[in-house]
């Protein structure tokens, strides 16, 4: 798993005061490989995806992460 989805994953699950190992699956929403390949063959590449009501923004780089609560 790419650095950065970590890193949101981990934001989510203190948000959500949960486990990450607590978090819906992941991959019912984005494929998690399909994710990092990408992440990892382009520098410059930023994606943005939704899970669990939170707009996740990676990228460019594994240390630039916003998660995004979409009620606010």
């Amino acid at each position: 798993m790419h650095p950065a989805l970590a890193t949101a994953l981990t934001c989510i699950a203190a948000c959500e005061d949960r486990a990450v190992t607590d978090l819906p699956p992941l991959s019912q929403t984005v494929d998690p490989e399909a994710l990092t390949a990408v992440l990892e063959s382009n520098p410059t590449a930023t994606v943005r995806v939704e899970y669990i009501g939170y707009r996740l923004v990676l990228g460019p780089g594994p240390d630039e992460v916003a998660v995004i609560d979409r009620e606010r």
